[in-house]
């Protein structure tokens, strides 16, 4: 069903909707998004529902966000953070209905792209990316809470993958046979992060948590880095969450989608771009133990997402949203696929990192 803002949400945040133009806008399938246009002299905003199936608790995002833009504001006055903009009675979000809703700053002259296109789009994102974490580094993580608990704990993905393979049907256990196998393999990738989740040296930050290039704002005509936006993940993590998925989706030049396998490579140029940008603003402040696992990020995200797939397949497709019988079995094969291609050039790339850590230390 067609979700369409009505006139008592309008007014919540001083707006009439005979004076406005409404269009559904973005690419995301999470939240309803809509821009909106004021006929009189086209000031524009962007107007949100918040998907509470995914998002459970919509006050931890405004609280969060808020917790993080009062720090900015003390610490770095002139970063562009992308904040909400308050209701007439000045809440954060609309409730109407057990529907939430908030209204964010539209920001001219700038674009978001779907895929990386060429090594400096994504040495771009990164250094934005990278850029929002150093500047939180400072901040105090006991107040924020994880808009979406356990998002990236590979520890229960991974006991879930396992469930999974106990519980599934035999035909598909049957079918995906090879394919459990081949991720049984890499468990050793789980094991590392159960042992580093506990190490003191591998802190928490404030971690944006979905690093996906279109979460990027970029000039539309240099295709320079805004600012980061879709700050809902905005939550204490570690640092391989962010640059793992940097990895995870920059580096290929195809997506999950992809199910001709011959097409996933890694393209070193731009796993070189990523880390020159996200290393050049936050390689000064990262501890020995977060240096040394820079490469682990990559595997750490493809892995879990590779087995996050493969779990809902033997589950009967029951998380993500399907267009045939086997797209998440094909899902998964692409990340297993990308998995053992990072890891083939595992010497090529650490060499890359240390260069990018080493220049990031002259800075």
């Amino acid at each position: 069903m067609e979700i369409t803002p009505n006139k008592l949400i309008l007014q919540a945040f001083g707006l009439e909707p005979e004076g406005l133009h409404v269009r559904k806008f973005g690419s995301g399938h999470i939240n309803n998004t809509f821009l909106l246009e004021k006929k009189l002299d086209g000031s524009k905003y962007v107007l949100q529902k918040i998907n509470v199936n995914v998002f459970r608790e919509p006050w931890i995002i405004a609280t969060n966000q808020r917790m993080a833009a009062d720090y900015l504001a003390v610490h770095h006055p002139g970063y562009l953070f992308i904040t909400p903009i308050p209701t007439v009675n000045g809440e954060e979000l609309f409730v109407m209905d057990n529907e939430y809703w908030r209204m964010i700053p539209f920001i001219a002259d700038s674009v978001t792209v779907d895929q990386a296109d060429n090594p400096k789009q994504a040495f771009e994102a990164a250094k934005q990316f990278g850029r929002l974490a150093n500047y939180l580094s400072g901040v105090d993580l006991k107040p924020f809470k994880a808009s979406i608990p356990n998002f990236h704990n590979l520890t229960l993905r991974y006991s879930a993958f396992q469930e999974a393979i106990r519980n599934a049907k035999e035909d598909r256990k049957e079918a995906a046979g090879e394919m459990i196998e081949d991720f049984l393999r890499y468990s050793d990738i789980a094991v590392t992060y159960e042992q580093l989740k506990t190490n003191p040296e591998f802190r928490d930050h404030l971690m944006h948590c979905d690093t996906k290039i279109n979460n990027v704002l970029l000039n539309k005509d240099t295709y320079e880095g805004i600012c980061v936006c879709d700050l809902d993940t905005l939550m204490p993590g570690k640092i391989i969450s962010d640059l793992g998925d940097m990895v995870r989706t920059y580096v290929c030049p195809v997506s999950e989608e992809e199910k001709d396998v011959s097409q996933i490579i890694i393209r070193e140029e731009y796993f070189e771009a990523l880390m020159q940008g996200y290393l050049g603003e936050i390689g000064g402040t990262l501890t020995k133990v977060e240096k040394e696992q820079l490469f682990f990020a990559g595997k750490f995200m493809i892995y879990m997402q590779g087995i996050r797939f493969l779990s809902d397949y033997l589950n009967g497709d029951v998380y993500y949203p399907v267009k045939y019988a086997d797209h998440n079995y094909d899902r998964a094969l692409n990340q297993l696929v990308l998995l053992q291609r990072l890891i083939e050039k595992e010497a090529t790339l650490q060499a890359i990192i240390d260069k990018c850590l080493h220049v990031s230390q002259q800075v």
